[in-house]
């Protein structure tokens, strides 16, 4: 600590590029301080520095991560209160650019695997940014050794020893956790879907927001009693809700009743959620996908023949490429490439879906011969993905009764609240004479692996890789952008970088005839085994800005590269 504050004091007045001198480490009464990265400039991106204290001094129990999952919570816990706490110290040391910043990576609603914080029996390890005060391009060193020397050394007393954090917080958190792994636990042993407790909130806040509806007309939810299950927990009483069973469930109702509402939380439910978030208790099998239609998206070389077949001009489907999609191709693709991925669940909206690709009326059929409609409708196939792949999908519509025919489970949404109308809607189906034909065949056909050429990932742009997150839905790899506004389960940015950073090692380990699934499962076997920081560029200096993608993700960011080749 002498040390540094020597060093400030001798650079103080100097240009910028003279903080390059205190990289390094130091060691202050209670903690090591490791300076891994000095910003060259006082407005480009800020410096990186590791805050670690030893547990003699943080003394967390054991019992807080003894666990992957209670670990990934206690990590969680400790960059949400770094986060909350850094924004009283920000700013302090006023001046130039960024000068006097202090941050660390932000969560969302989620409980999200983060390299923010990393706790061991060693040490616990916070990675923050700071911007190194300056005035113009000059060293400010004593506002930088009030920052570094006087401001952090409290920031860390206050964030990070156990007696700081709210013990009984974080040991209402494992609890939470434990409970959530329990019900995932009941959901794998029954093959099941999902699971939403009653008393959930569903609704967000707003349309931008993803924090709940607060107010006295916000209704919880209740699960109809014809599938409301009893799940034990290990902490407190069972948690009673509503059980989505495999196979075809339509979620039905009136427009603004909460159809889609209850969709999105099934989707979001792949991730566990924070107490308060409402829904803590919604769980969804982790590989469940949401499918939508993608107008002007790249297909690279994918088999979409269960859907689309008989193009004109005699167009290869097996292995079908386009620069710019249609609605109904871009989601036939999507469903081609989650099932590419090992999908057992997929989530559909029919108001971000391709009408004709839902469905084809009985009226349709007899003016346009199947001979001269490519197309074959998602009602034609749906049972047979569940039959022969074992691929459930939750479907939410409004406009269409004849997924009644194939349905196993119909739920109504009537003012945000759930009826089970199975019975009904079979009454209905069979009351009224259905006159379409079915369509494309006995079975659902092929799903085909793609073997990923090495020219693909050319991360290059000039001299240099450029590798970078864009906001939550954008990538710039190399010279190319990927979009990815139509991977809707994608939750933090962080996530985002974490793709880009994959990418980046899939197209060093593309080619030798590994398909897609191998080269993603080769990277994550990387992280399961060294962690989420084998994937940053910063490998042993401050990855602190990433959070765990799943699989399917970071597929759909290869599928949307569009400089991807496949062999």
């Amino acid at each position: 600590m002498k040390r540094l504050k020597q060093i400030l004091s001798r650079i103080d007045g100097k240009g910028y590029k003279a903080y390059k001198d205190i990289q390094g480490e130091y060691r202050f009464p209670r903690f090591q301080l490791m300076i891994d990265y000095v910003q060259g400039d006082p407005f480009a991106a800020p410096s990186r520095i590791r805050v670690r204290m030893p547990q003699s001094e943080a003394k967390y129990p054991a019992s807080w991560y003894e666990t992957p999952r209670r670990k990934q919570a206690l990590e969680d816990w400790i960059a949400r209160v770094w986060a909350e706490k850094t924004g009283r110290y920000s700013f302090r040391a006023k001046g130039t650019g960024k000068s006097g910043l202090i941050g660390v990576d932000r969560p969302g609603q989620e409980i999200l695997p983060r390299t923010a914080a990393v706790v061991n029996d060693q040490f616990v390890e916070v990675r923050v940014t700071i911007g190194l005060p300056a005035q113009g391009r000059r060293v400010l060193g004593r506002k930088a050794e009030e920052m570094l020397c006087d401001y952090l050394p409290r920031l860390v007393d206050e964030a990070t020893p156990a007696d700081s954090i709210d013990r009984d917080g974080v040991e209402e958190r494992m609890k939470l956790v434990d409970n959530q792994g329990a019900i995932r636990r009941f959901l794998s042993e029954r093959g099941w879907i999902a699971f939403v407790a009653n008393g959930s909130v569903l609704p967000r806040e707003s349309g931008i927001s993803d924090r709940p509806l607060r107010g006295k007309n916000v209704v919880q939810f209740q699960a109809p009693k014809s599938m409301e299950v009893s799940v034990d927990v290990p902490h407190g009483d069972p948690i009673r809700g509503m059980a989505i069973q495999d196979g075809i469930t339509l979620i039905i109702g009136g427009g603004y009743h909460g159809k889609s509402t209850l969709l999105n939380a099934l989707e979001r439910g792949v991730y566990d959620h924070i107490a308060g978030d409402g829904r803590e208790y919604v769980i969804t099998i982790d590989d469940a996908v949401k499918v939508r239609a993608e107008d002007g998206r790249r297909v690279e070389k994918v088999n979409i023949s269960p859907f689309i077949n008989n193009l004109p001009f005699g167009r290869d489907t097996v292995r079908f490429s386009t620069e710019d999609a249609s609605g109904s191709t871009s989601q036939a693709t999507n469903i081609m490439e989650s099932l590419e991925m090992g999908a057992s669940c997929l989530l559909i909206d029919e108001d971000t879906s391709a009408t004709n690709f839902m469905i084809r009326d009985g009226r349709m059929q007899r003016l346009v011969a199947k001979g001269k409609e490519p197309i074959t409708p998602f009602i034609d196939k749906v049972r047979q993905l569940y039959e022969e792949r074992e691929t459930s999908s939750v479907l939410v519509l409004g406009g269409s009764g004849d997924y009644f025919d194939v349905a196993d489970t119909v739920i109504m949404m009537d003012e945000y609240l759930p009826y089970e109308v199975t019975q009904e809607a079979k009454e209905v189906a069979q009351s009224q004479s259905n006159d379409r034909t079915q369509e494309g065949g006995e079975h659902f056909g092929d799903v085909t692996a793609r073997v990923l050429s090495g020219k693909s990932f050319d991360a290059r742009k000039g001299k240099k890789e450029k590798v970078d997150a864009k906001g939550l839905h954008s990538i710039q790899f190399g010279t190319s952008t990927v979009d990815l506004s139509g991977v809707e389960q994608l939750v933090d940015v962080s996530q985002t970088r974490a793709i880009a950073e994959i990418m980046r090692l899939i197209g060093k380990k593309a080619g030798g005839g590994k398909t897609l699934r191998q080269l993603i499962e080769e990277v994550y076997q990387e992280i399961e085994g060294k962690g989420l920081d084998v994937v940053s560029p910063f490998r042993g200096q401050h990855p602190g800005d990433l959070a765990l993608p799943r699989q399917q993700e970071v597929a759909a960011a290869v599928n949307r590269l569009r400089t991807l080749r496949v062999d």
